[in-house]
């Protein structure tokens, strides 16, 4: 029997619910998936980009519910500390919570620009100007990180949260074809080959089509 309960959106969609996801399979917690309806105008808020606050990823678990993708991450990190979400060295814990949380309250341009759409492919999608500099700042993060690791995660062999928080980024890099250096390039490949994305992706290609806004002629 599940001990928590985990309250997602549209997998097809949604990048905080894939994050909200990553994480609890990462820490190893037994959770109940909910789908949350895609009536429900909060819902719908949060795919179309038109709200700044949203409650899905939320975690029950315990008596309690944690929302916030962040939150959600440190609370399973207390719970389950042997899982290695967040790492344990000094520098490296420092790092990727700095790298986690300039995904999470940046990158505007880009998520308007390239939203997430697991289910399409745009080949030689030339992409809006405005999401370049994201795009070059994305870049930079992951090989920063990525020369200090040696791979082939962010923060070593193990993923860890900041590899959950940019995973809807390499799919995003994928549906678009936005085009990589080949240190990047690898990277985005090991995160669409991680085994947790292929089972997202599955699910996401088998979700029904609820939402035409966006599914939108590039």
């Amino acid at each position: 029997m599940p001990s928590a309960t985990l309250t997602i959106s549209s997998k097809n969609y949604s990048s905080w619910s894939l994050r909200g996801w990553l994480l609890a399979r990462m820490s190893g917690l037994a959770f109940e998936e909910r789908i949350a309806s895609m009536d429900d105008p909060s819902t719908r808020a949060e795919l179309l980009l038109l709200s700044p606050s949203f409650l899905v990823p939320c975690l029950a678990h315990d008596g309690l519910e944690v929302w916030d993708t962040l939150a959600i991450a440190e609370y399973l990190d207390e719970q389950r500390p042997e899982a290695g979400i967040i790492p344990k060295e000094r520098v490296a814990r420092a790092h990727c919570r700095s790298i986690s949380g300039e995904m999470h309250s940046g990158f505007a341009n880009l998520r308007s620009a390239l939203p997430m759409n697991l289910k399409a492919h745009y080949p030689n999608f030339k992409v809006w100007a405005g999401a370049l500099g994201d795009i070059e700042r994305i870049r930079a993060i992951w090989k920063e990180a990525l020369a200090a690791s040696k791979g082939p995660f962010l923060f070593g062999e193990a993923p860890t949260l900041a590899d959950a928080m940019y995973a809807p980024v390499a799919a995003r890099f994928t549906t678009y074809d936005v085009k990589l250096d080949p240190v990047c390039e690898t990277y985005r490949a090991t995160v669409m080959a991680w085994p947790l994305m292929t089972e997202w992706i599955d699910a996401a290609l088998a979700e029904p089509e609820e939402m035409d806004e966006l599914d939108v002629e590039f």
